[in-house]
């Protein structure tokens, strides 16, 4: 398993250890894990959620009326290694 899907994974099984639903989606270059927060989230749990979240590359609280709050955070993929290219034609 790759370095960047574990830290995903490890994400994701750690927002759901706090009680929040998690969602994990395999983009082209990222992973991204979403979670509904609850209105009545402890501020003790806040900071753990925040503790988590924060080994991701990026991360957010997408907050609306009418959907809620659904916390996100994305993890870049590694590029894949191309072995050693010097340009058109000088490949070994």
């Amino acid at each position: 398993m790759p370095a960047s899907e574990s830290r995903a994974e490890s994400i994701a099984a750690r927002l759901s250890a706090l009680g929040l639903t998690t969602r994990v989606e395999e983009q082209a270059r990222y992973t991204s894990i979403e979670a509904e927060v609850p209105e009545a989230l402890p501020a003790s749990t806040w900071r753990e959620v925040l503790e988590v979240v924060a080994e991701a590359d990026r991360f957010g609280l997408l907050a609306s009326s009418l959907t809620g709050r659904t916390l996100w955070a994305a993890v870049r993929k590694a590029v894949p290694a191309t072995g050693n290219v010097r340009g058109p034609g000088r490949q070994q």
